[in-house]
């Protein structure tokens, strides 16, 4: 297979990060820093960055400002050669932005903006082009209030047109009334990978395996919930399996869920099961935690393969078999594509 095309949809934030932050100045004091960083951010752009990382090729599509901040996001997915031709600038309103403060223990409470996210519509979509990918992440549809519950619908059935597959995760905290209105994207989708708070919050339920039975019985193909230091749990012939964190020395949580979101991703494009392709989001997810911002500590799918072998050695040679073999069908059809 030639790379695999992904198409992501939702909220592109500028991130604004700085490490260690013990306790905010008071008055008009200072502290010295030993990292300031910004980056591009959110569940789709961050999401999209790790992705092209991985190898696949990534085609973007949401709201920014007409502003320095757009265009500091623009220039950041650029350098990953991400095609952000789908992104549309609003007037009047500002790029999504995070002010991020990370503490030593690499927690990281944070002051937003929603800005742009909120104002995108149908009709700044081209869902022909969705239909055209391989895969989709939509990824916080609860932050895109431009689009009604019937749009977010007709999005994941653009995707799901020509047989893509289709993933869904979550920006906020999470509410029963969010979860409602993006009942109908899940009952389409192929998987939902939200976290455990959040999952908790959008079905109401205390237990995790009768809210991951709630989003099942919407119609939603498998479900993963990611766990933080836990790992993640996710549904697999019928049931439910554990997969245990990987150990690194922590700098910042930021972007940890994007991370699993776009390993997961890969791995099933690569055409590993549910549980091999969830190790390497747990593993992609254990990088970017060991530095600061979401497009950290990730180098390629390579370096990830790496990390997991330390915890999962037949997994890790599975997704590296699965990848030499889709390198060599690219290779194939190439010289096939050049005789002919």
């Amino acid at each position: 297979m030639s790379r695999p095309r992904v198409a992501v949809l939702g909220p592109h934030i500028v991130d604004v990060l700085g490490r260690p932050v013990e306790a905010i100045p008071a008055g008009q004091g200072s502290a010295r820093l030993t990292e300031i960083r910004a980056t591009a951010a959110g569940t789709a752009a961050g999401t999209a960055v790790d992705l092209a990382k991985l190898g696949a090729s990534v085609s973007v599509f949401g709201a920014i400002g007409a502003d320095l901040l757009g265009e500091i996001l623009l220039m950041a997915l650029a350098g990953y050669q991400i095609d952000t031709s789908g992104l549309v600038r609003k007037n009047g309103a500002q790029t999504s932005a995070t002010i991020l403060p990370i503490r030593p223990s690499g927690e990281r409470p944070a002051w937003h903006v929603p800005g742009a996210t909120r104002l995108l519509e149908l009709a700044d979509l081209e869902l022909a082009r969705l239909a055209e990918c391989d895969a989709m992440l939509l990824g916080g549809p609860d932050a895109m209030a431009g689009l009604t519950a019937g749009d977010l619908t007709s999005v994941v059935a653009a995707a799901k047109q020509a047989g893509g597959l289709v993933a869904v995760d979550v920006l906020h905290p999470g509410s029963e009334h969010e979860f409602a209105r993006i009942c109908g994207a899940l009952a389409g989708a192929d998987w939902f990978w939200p976290n455990s708070d959040q999952l908790r919050a959008l079905t109401g339920r205390a237990d995790l395996d009768l809210a991951i039975a709630d989003v099942l019985a919407l119609g939603t193909g498998g479900v993963a919930v990611t766990l933080g230091g836990d790992g993640c749990l996710v549904t697999a012939g019928g049931g439910l399996i554990h997969i245990p964190a990987i150990e690194v020395a922590v700098v910042d949580t930021t972007g940890c869920g994007d991370g699993f979101n776009a390993g997961m991703l890969t791995g099933l494009l690569l055409g590993c099961d549910e549980v091999d392709a969830a190790w390497l989001g747990v593993a992609c997810g254990s990088l970017v935690a060991t530095g600061l911002g979401s497009d950290a500590g990730l180098r390629d799918l390579a370096h990830a393969v790496e990390i997991l072998r330390t915890s999962n050695a037949p997994a890790a040679d599975r997704i590296e078999a699965a990848a030499l073999s889709a390198t060599a069908a690219t290779a194939a059809k190439e010289t096939e594509e050049h005789v002919a």
